[in-house]
């Protein structure tokens, strides 16, 4: 493998990876309040058909970008009205997200646009166009940094600029603030939380609508940066590859970033190497399109360590009188 092709497979890597960091990034803050979010397959689905569906219709990839996050936050709030105000169990209010978002995505976009269940491609300002940064072009003949410039790091839309600047601005909201000492307490001990006057409901609220937006921002990016268009469950289990991330980032933001860039890579491998030839026998496509979905039985089945979870999480919380 050449200096450039594996140039050209980190760049894959990186742009396959930004939903996925998104996604984790969006679980991060929601479980770190005791909410467990299984529903980021619904989310990011929703939204990269919304997102899809009115850049088409208004040629316009900011509207999309806004239609994206407001129907991902629609369905946070419906999680969030679930297991915060009504106490109902939250594994079971998040499979019933990704269950509505799987077939009303399908159904509004045959209504809407008579494709099948997909929005026609988007051209021109409805997509999110590849940013080339400050001397990008003149740095490209050095050799080595200057691919690494104009290839690696240049050339990626904005909201894949947006994913990686997430990752220091969460370390530093969760690490650093007064909200985020607050967030993370809230999903370890929300009586102790309650008990200095601040509020658990409102918190794990703001934790929850945090994961919508950010889920919100990977299904647009999904349907207006990475691909052209929305096609039906074009997410392919990336919400659960998420988790999975988070799990093996033991709800981190650094590790999150490296759990993500690691399922991204595989990703990327898997699209630029099929049926591989190994001599006595040839590993088929199959197998490379599985890798990811391999490790992430691999991590849930505890290979990599004991993950802990916040203490407080996935239960309900009662206010004691």
């Amino acid at each position: 493998m050449d200096f450039l092709t594996i140039i050209q497979v980190l760049d894959s890597t990186v742009r396959l990876a930004t939903p996925l960091l998104l996604a984790c990034l969006a679980g991060l803050y929601s479980e770190r309040a005791g909410i467990f979010d299984i529903g980021l397959e619904g989310k990011m689905l929703a939204a990269a058909f919304f997102s899809a569906a009115i850049a088409a219709m208004t040629g316009s990839v900011w509207l999309g970008l806004l239609a994206g996050i407001a129907a991902s936050l629609v369905l946070s709030g419906v999680h969030g009205l679930a297991s915060i105000t009504f106490r109902g169990n939250q594994l079971i209010s998040g499979v019933a997200i990704n269950f509505l978002a799987a077939g009303m995505t399908v159904l509004i976009a045959q209504s809407w646009f008579k494709q099948g269940g997909r929005t026609p491609s988007l051209i021109g300002g409805g997509r999110f166009n590849p940013i080339e940064l400050p001397f990008a072009e003149t740095l490209s003949t050095f050799p080595i940094l200057g691919p690494i410039y104009s290839e690696l790091i240049s050339g990626h839309s904005i909201l894949v600029y947006v994913a990686f600047a997430a990752v220091p601005a969460t370390w530093w909201l969760l690490y650093r603030t007064r909200f985020g000492l607050r967030l993370r307490a809230v999903g370890e001990n929300p009586a102790a939380v309650d008990t200095a006057g601040v509020s658990v409901v409102g918190l794990r609220f703001a934790a929850v609508a945090i994961c919508g937006v950010l889920c919100g921002i990977a299904g647009a990016y999904l349907a207006t940066g990475l691909q052209a268009g929305f096609v039906k469950e074009m997410t392919a289990g990336r919400g659960f590859i998420a988790l999975a991330a988070l799990i093996f980032a033991k709800w981190r933001p650094w590790y999150a970033l490296s759990a993500c860039l690691l399922f991204g890579f595989l990703q990327a491998i898997a699209l630029r190497y099929q049926n591989i030839d190994l001599g006595a026998f040839t590993v088929p496509v199959q197998v490379m399109d599985a890798l990811p979905y391999i490790l992430t039985v691999v991590i849930l089945a505890g290979f990599v360590g004991k993950a802990v979870p916040p203490r407080a999480g996935g239960e309900p919380y009662v206010k004691e009188r």
